[in-house]
């Protein structure tokens, strides 16, 4: 397996400060009453989903992976940290030294999840622990907003290609991160180069209407473009008349032209007189690909045009009106004493309302009905019944501080159809309701 497999990581840099300054203020207050040491265990989870959501898919486990590996303090960074006086000297000291050492657990990447499934289990000291809580976070929320409005795309677009091309619509770098979560939740093109390189997604892309307006007409446009890309490329039929571009881009590309893109008007009512229009003049072959803000409402709108492939950019990246699953990361279970053999106590917030957790440390299965089909995601700290044992989600991820769970970016993605094909088809209506399995605590 070489590395354009796993994701170029050549040049990251320090995830160290990707985090609030309280967990820093933490680990200092914990050092000085010598409660730092004291073995821990958190677990990043949601207690709800989005609403109207069914199910959540997981996103950025690979990303996690790389940010603890990098997460540790240059001399510049505990300059800062010196500087403005944000931490004392002996904790200076125990950063300038850090490294993660301890284990995680959690959801494989691309498997569905629901209200309080234990995403993520990080377990070490307190302090080691505590340190990770925002980068975690920060790259989960994101990633699995994103993988979900994106497997709510691929539900809807039923078979049909999916290109993301939201790099314009976000921060550069979440663009990137987007295009990954994309991946996973179906989509299979993207049109950013740098998530491309980094992840090897297939990329993608021919012109824009810029393109056409440069040119003297229409037909000189087209000519440029198949003359350099050749007849199989996507020729834009909106900029001006589209019975008239499609009629020009045929005849410069003949019945071999690969496709055309449409990115307005009534996109129903122009793909099928497109798609006549191709039919009659011989290009049966050609595609037609649509664009123009969609979301998964408007590609479920979509199904009854002859539409080949949709190309998705806004709604993608900021997660179709939720841009972030609402995960939290909990202290659930600790030691008493500093002493690696003492017994793991649960703890958990009890304050009143929704806030509330469950303390110790979990398992999560699903539990599956007589036809295969999940009923229950199913959760408990003690013994696992012996009918889930086969059916435990939570895998192995870091041991002693080293990643023993890296994999190609394709297997998250095929592990997304699986586990979405597992669960009842009312997982795919995009109507609002609650989530399509029960979360049972035993």
């Amino acid at each position: 397996m070489n590395s354009a497999d796993l994701g170029r990581r050549v040049g990251v840099p320090s995830t160290a400060l990707f985090t609030d300054q309280y967990e820093l203020t933490m680990v200092q207050a914990a050092l000085k009453a010598g409660t730092a040491g004291r073995r821990s265990v958190f677990e990043a989870f949601t207690r709800r989903l989005p609403e109207g959501r069914r199910y959540g898919v997981v996103a950025g486990t690979g990303r996690v992976l790389d940010a603890v590996e990098n997460f540790h303090f240059d001399e510049e960074m505990l300059g800062f940290l010196r500087d403005q006086a944000i931490v004392d000297g002996p904790t200076l000291d125990y950063l300038a030294d850090y490294r993660f050492g301890g284990d995680i657990w959690g959801y494989p990447e691309g498997e569905v999840y629901f209200p309080g499934s234990p995403i993520l289990r990080v377990e070490g000291s307190f302090a080691e622990c505590v340190l990770l809580e925002t980068v975690i976070l920060s790259i989960l929320n994101h990633d699995s907003a994103i993988a979900a409005a994106a497997s709510r795309m691929s539900a809807a677009a039923g078979g049909r290609r999916l290109i993301e091309m939201g790099a314009r619509r976000t921060h550069e770098l979440s663009a990137v991160a987007s295009a990954r979560a994309a991946y996973i939740g179906g989509f299979d093109t993207t049109s950013d180069l740098a998530a491309g390189f980094r992840y090897n997604i297939p990329t993608v892309g021919t012109s824009a209407h810029a393109f056409t307006l440069l040119h003297d007409s229409e037909r000189d446009a087209f000519r440029a473009q198949v003359d350099s890309l050749g007849r199989g490329t996507t020729l834009l039929v909106d900029t001006y008349d589209v019975t008239e571009a499609v009629r020009t881009a045929v005849e410069i590309a003949g019945p071999e032209l690969g496709a055309v893109r449409i990115d307005s008007g009534d996109l129903l009512l122009v793909a099928h007189r497109v798609r006549q229009q191709l039919d009659e003049l011989g290009a049966t072959g050609t595609k037609i690909v649509v664009t123009s803000d969609l979301d998964e409402y408007a590609i479920a709108s979509l199904a009854a045009a002859p539409v080949d492939a949709y190309g998705v950019g806004t709604q993608l990246v900021t997660g179709s009106g939720h841009p972030t699953c609402s995960m939290v990361y909990k202290l659930v279970a600790r030691a008493g004493s500093g002493d690696p053999a003492d017994e793991l106590r649960p703890v958990a917030k009890k304050s009143m309302g929704a806030k509330s957790s469950k303390g110790g440390r979990k398992w999560a299965a699903r539990r599956l009905d007589e036809e295969g089909v999940a009923e229950a995601e199913v959760i408990g700290t003690g013994p696992v019944p012996e009918e889930l044992a086969g059916r435990q989600l939570l895998v192995e991820l870091v041991r002693d501080g080293e990643v023993v769970a890296r994999e190609p970016l394709d297997a998250a993605r095929e592990r997304h159809v699986a586990a979405r094909a597992g669960l009842p088809l009312s997982a795919m209506q995009l109507s609002r309701g609650e989530a399509v399995i029960p979360t049972e605590y035993v």
